[in-house]
């Protein structure tokens, strides 16, 4: 094969994947956004200087502000277990994070400090008062620094299994830098998102974070797939940056600044969640630390009536 015929080759073979994974990308979007699952009606928008915010607000009394795990599989759909029960005594805030559920999905590089800046603008402009806050998996972290960074803003911490704390402090490499470019490239990037994040993955991941399937229906599973794919799988961005380091934090010295009272829920069937925190209790030995049994990752889902009077008990203790 002479080198023009080489060329030619080439070019229809590359031109022909080029295709195949568009198509394949358009097929993905198509089946994720077909049900339309999300209760858009039912959620307010906080115009925020990066993108509009998606929140909803129910219930009176304290403040509470809500946060789901930062994940693009994650929204406030989170909580569809635990809101309603805790809004019969507080004002219940949930959140979608820039990048999650209705919220929008800015081209831009995801790191911690972004959400810590989001989370303090929300507070300051619409809940307009410090709050209490619970706090799913890796977004504890930001909401640790943004306490450490403004004082007045939040007052009672409720973590639900935090992220290991020698994990959150790897920072991005060279290497890491290739693979976060590679993500973000128009077709081949959101086909390799799309291989990574699908229905399949998605359900083995929550099967995997809870003890038993039952906790899992098919209704979480197409919520989680929707979120992953609206405005043209833009979540691909925060994807890219997550996976490459660029929302990870050192947050020893933060802890150390730390006056707030700070609980953690884990699930105590994952051994890997009670050595987390107690990596957290061991540099702030103030944080209380409590375990459900018959839990994995989601105990605010795998068994939401424990859950919920452990967050009355520590609601409603005394500062």
């Amino acid at each position: 094969m002479n080198l023009k015929k080489k060329l030619t080759f080439m070019a229809v073979f590359t031109a022909s994947a080029i295709g195949t994974m568009h198509v394949v990308n358009r097929i993905f979007s198509h089946i994720a956004l077909e049900n339309n699952l999300f209760d858009e009606d039912s959620f307010e928008y906080y115009d925020w200087r990066f993108g509009r915010i998606a929140y909803k607000k129910i219930g009176q009394g304290a403040p509470v502000l809500l946060i789901h795990d930062l994940n693009v599989c994650s929204s406030s759909y989170e909580w569809y277990k635990t809101a309603e029960k805790l809004s019969e005594t507080n004002t219940v805030y949930m959140i979608d994070l820039l990048g999650c559920g209705l919220s929008d999905r800015p081209l831009l590089t995801y790191t911690n400090f972004l959400y810590v800046q989001l989370l303090t603008d929300f507070i300051k402009h619409i809940i307009g008062q410090k709050t209490d806050v619970i706090v799913s998996g890796h977004s504890s972290s930001f909401v640790l620094m943004a306490c450490a960074n403004d004082e007045s803003i939040i007052n009672r911490v409720i973590m639900i299994n935090p992220e290991d704390i020698i994990n959150l402090s790897k920072i991005p490499t060279k290497k890491s830098n290739m693979i976060k470019n590679l993500i973000l490239t128009p077709i081949l990037g959101t086909f390799i998102y799309n291989m990574r994040i699908n229905k399949k993955t998605i359900r083995e991941t929550l099967v995997k974070a809870c003890c038993s399937r039952d906790n899992v229906r098919e209704k979480d599973v197409l919520i989680s797939f929707e979120s992953t794919q609206r405005e043209k799988a833009h979540s691909k961005y925060l994807y890219a940056c997550q996976c490459t380091g660029y929302t990870n934090v050192n947050i020893l010295n933060c802890l150390k600044k730390l006056n707030n009272s700070i609980f953690i829920i884990t699930g105590t069937k994952n051994p890997e969640n009670t050595l987390a925190a107690a990596q957290y209790q061991n540099h702030l030995p103030s944080i209380e630390i409590i375990g459900i049994d018959q839990t994995k990752q989601l105990p605010h889902i795998e068994n939401p009536d424990e859950f919920i009077n452990q967050v009355n008990i520590f609601l409603s203790d005394e500062e």
